[in-house]
């Protein structure tokens, strides 16, 4: 693989990952937000999804974000019957994020950006390094 291939691929993951950890931002922001209205409702979890995609001019694979999903599960309900949103029962529906799986995974991605990072850094190096001895 030459320089050029492998600093795409690692590209490619910080592109990924960054796209990641944008979702994760917006999913803790709106952690304790409710519906609007009675009825409506919250928000729901985004998830990244990935896939390989082959680039035939390098003959590598590269990883993208293949879409941006909502996550299924349930929502949490929390008994307010104060709350401006709450159904006939006094329930509240609350968005389906759990602020630590969302730190869990904020960390997984910030791990594999800078792992990424740093594949960009080391074969920047043997680049100049590659240079200097040109020179001499």
């Amino acid at each position: 693989m030459d320089l050029y291939t492998s600093m795409a691929v690692s590209a490619s993951g910080m592109k990924a990952q960054g796209a990641r950890l944008k979702t994760i931002a917006e999913n803790l922001a709106n952690a304790n937000t409710t519906a609007e209205t009675p009825g409506d409702l919250p928000y729901r979890r985004k998830v990244v999804m990935f896939q390989n995609a082959l680039d035939r001019q390098m003959g590598v694979d590269l990883v993208r974000v293949a879409k941006i999903d909502v996550d299924k599960k349930d929502f949490e309900r929390r008994y307010d019957p104060s709350h401006p949103s709450a159904d006939a029962d006094g329930y509240v529906l609350l968005p389906n994020v759990n602020s630590v799986v969302e730190a869990m995974d904020m960390r997984e991605a910030q791990r594999s950006y800078e792992a990424n990072l740093s594949a960009v850094d080391s074969a920047r190096q043997m680049l100049m390094r590659t240079i200097d001895i040109l020179r001499a």
